[in-house]
């Protein structure tokens, strides 16, 4: 099958460029690397006809935490009509916690405010950097894991998924 790649760059620390488009581009595939804001302008002019992301954790709910920006590409794909999954394996999973009880990691306010060792902020300006956030499963089509693909509603494919296994 032709598969083509489009990577954002997963800022601030540049995780889709670092890792994504190397592996990709390491193991033959064809991929593009586009800045995280232009997500919006690929989806609009049919470059997207479907979305693949990871995940740090998953809960039984369907809810999805995964790097920050995640929520973001998951509205862009809904508003498009184009088919937004999950790829994880069932050990990302957390069967007991929820939404409200999943704490999100902020990062260092540096990683926004310059560039390298380039300050690009003023001085003492507020800085909101989380690390992840949460997609809910409304957005999501489905989760692809090694034991099958589950569907919405998601917290009664998911426990077939662990009832495989």
């Amino acid at each position: 099958k032709n598969i083509k790649v489009i990577a954002t760059e997963t800022r601030p620390i540049q995780q889709g460029s670092r890792l994504t488009a190397f592996e990709l581009k390491h193991d033959g595939i064809d991929v593009s690397l586009i800045p995280d804001t232009a997500v919006g302008y690929t989806m609009a002019n049919g470059l997207v006809n479907g979305v693949v992301v990871g995940a740090d954790r998953i809960l039984r709910t369907g809810y999805v935490f995964n790097k920050i920006g995640t929520y973001q590409v998951a509205t862009m794909a809904k508003q498009h009509n184009i088919p937004f999954y999950v790829a994880a394996p069932l050990s990302t999973f957390d069967l007991k916690s929820n939404p409200e009880n999943v704490v999100i990691e902020q990062r260092k306010a540096s990683e926004v405010t310059g560039i390298g060792d380039t300050k690009t902020a003023p001085d003492g300006i507020a800085v909101i950097n989380p690390a992840f956030d949460m997609t809910p499963p409304e957005l999501i089509s489905g989760i692809i894991t090694e034991n099958g693909i589950a569907k919405p509603p998601f917290e009664k494919s998911i426990r077939q998924l662990f009832a495989a296994n």
